[in-house]
C-alpha cells in the first residue's frame, strides 16, 4: 500500500467513510467518469467560472467528475431521493480530486444518492476508484494539440492499467476531440468490463487539447 493510499484510507476513516447502506434502486457497476480538463476549459465563459481547475499554468489533466451508478442495460438511475449538502469536511477531503464544490454537491445529488451509501461512503468509493487507475504517460507528455483514434487512447489506457480488463475503458467525445474517459469497476471497486449502456466515441479520430 502506497503512503499516499495509506493517508487516503486514515482521512476517510476520520470522516466514517466505512459504513454501507442498503441500495434504493438496483444497479449493476460503478462508472468512474475522468473528465478531461482542457476540454471543458475550452467551453466558452468555463474557464473564468473554474479557476481551481481550468486557470492558466494549473497543467490539469484528468480530474474525477463523478462515481456514477451504472445498469448493465437500460437507463441508469439517477436522483434516487432528497439529498442533504455534503458536509464540509467531506467536500474539503474531495476537492483535490473533484476541484468544485459544486461539482461535488451536483454528484451527491444525481449519482450518489442512488448509492445506497452515506456521502463520505461514497466519497470514499470515489477516492478508491480514482486511485486504482493509472494515466498514460503520453497525457503528462502531451504540449499540443494531438489526433489520434478512440480505441488508442483506449489501449493506452489498458496499456497502463494490466491488471484491469481491457474492455473497462471507455472514451468519452464531444464535437471531434476527447472529453472523458470511463471506467467500469464492479460494486467491490473492481475493474469489469463495461457493458454498452456505458457509450462509446465512435469518432475515427478526436482531438486531445494539451493541458493549459
Amino acid at each position: 500500500m502506497s503512503n499516499a493510499w495509506k493517508f487516503l484510507a486514515a482521512g476517510l476513516l476520520v470522516l466514517g467513510a466505512v459504513v454501507a447502506l442498503a441500495a434504493p434502486v438496483p444497479f449493476d457497476y460503478y462508472v468512474l467518469s475522468l473528465s478531461w480538463a482542457p476540454a471543458f476549459c475550452a467551453q466558452p465563459g468555463t474557464a473564468g467560472s473554474n479557476p481551481a481547475e481550468c486557470a492558466l499554468g494549473k497543467n490539469t489533466g484528468f480530474v474525477v467528475h463523478g462515481l456514477w451508478p451504472e445498469a448493465s442495460q437500460g437507463k441508469s438511475p439517477e436522483s434516487c431521493g432528497p439529498a442533504k449538502p455534503v458536509a464540509k469536511a467531506v467536500v474539503n477531503f474531495i476537492l483535490p480530486y473533484m476541484p468544485s464544490p459544486s461539482l461535488i454537491q451536483h454528484e451527491w445529488a444525481i449519482h450518489g444518492t442512488c448509492s445506497g451509501l452515506k456521502p463520505a461512503d461514497y466519497f470514499a468509493n470515489v477516492l478508491q476508484a480514482r486511485s486504482a487507475v493509472q494515466f498514460p504517460v503520453q497525457f503528462a507528455a502531451l504540449e499540443e494539440t494531438a489526433m489520434e483514434s478512440p480505441g488508442l487512447v483506449e489501449s493506452q489506457f489498458a496499456e497502463s492499467n494490466p491488471a484491469f480488463p481491457g474492455g473497462a475503458f471507455r472514451v468519452a467525445c464531444r464535437n471531434g476531440a476527447l472529453t472523458e474517459m470511463r471506467v467500469c469497476f464492479d460494486r467491490e471497486l473492481k475493474p469489469q468490463v463495461c457493458t454498452p449502456s456505458v457509450g462509446e466515441c465512435t469518432a475515427s479520430s478526436i482531438a486531445i487539447l494539451p493541458p493549459r
